[in-house]
């Protein structure tokens, strides 16, 4: 489903004042607004940022920091929820202490702050651990990760995820935690430096993508562009 897409009737808030209900007349907040330029970007997330804004002044790891926002308790983020609050008011709202606000914010620092490797195409330990997992669960041993991206949802560009039984021709393989990795090589100057992980919380788990060379996401961290 695009980040886009109305949301099923069941997901709606049950009344105006629930705690995703958008407070009257402010300037509306849009999923897909473009990134700050690289000038106006701080360095690190604070308290004080809008959700939406935490994931598009950093969208290179939107789909990571949209993760680790929701394990925090704000599970009503992304388009339909309150991307226009700050990340101190939406933990609040979720009856979160100080504490746990700064260490929510500790970590989006921390996630910001690890190091990328921009000359390769690679897989976490988890994420691999949770591929190979799957590739015996589907008698798939030996198979390699297909690596692409496609023309999808409102910024652009999904990233897209699949078995690869083996190379071709006009792949570029990139090796990683003894899993290869194929890549169409018109694709590989989008997608070298992108790391793939594999994270699970209490709203879902499935393979996050950071890439460096992504200049604006979704503001639910689901498509990007460059």
């Amino acid at each position: 489903m695009s980040c886009c897409s109305p949301s099923k009737k069941e997901e709606e808030p049950s009344s105006p004042n629930g705690c995703c209900a958008k407070p009257a007349p402010k300037q509306s907040s849009s999923c897909c607004s473009s990134a700050k330029s690289e000038k106006e970007r701080p360095s690190v997330v604070s308290r004080e940022m809008t959700i939406e804004d935490i994931l598009n002044m950093f969208p290179n790891k939107a789909q990571r920091l949209s993760q680790e926002i929701t394990n925090a308790g704000l599970h009503c983020i992304g388009c339909h929820a309150a991307v226009w609050e700050t990340l101190e008011a939406g933990m609040m709202k979720h009856g979160k202490s100080d504490t746990q606000i700064d260490e929510l914010v500790k970590r989006l620092n921390e996630l910001l702050n690890e190091p990328v490797n921009e000359g390769t195409i690679a897989l976490t330990e988890r994420g691999a651990a949770k591929f190979l997992e799957i590739l015996t669960d589907e008698d798939k041993q030996g198979w390699g990760l297909r690596f692409s991206e496609e023309l999808a949802g409102c910024n652009g560009y999904e990233f897209v995820l699949d078995f690869s039984e083996k190379a071709d021709a006009d792949d570029e393989i990139f090796c990683s935690q003894n899993v290869e990795i194929h890549v169409k090589k018109a694709m590989v100057p989008r997608l070298l430096g992108s790391e793939i992980d594999y994270v699970e919380g209490l709203r879902g788990a499935g393979f996050k993508i950071s890439n460096p060379n992504v200049r604006s996401a979704c503001g639910c961290g689901s498509s990007h562009n460059y």
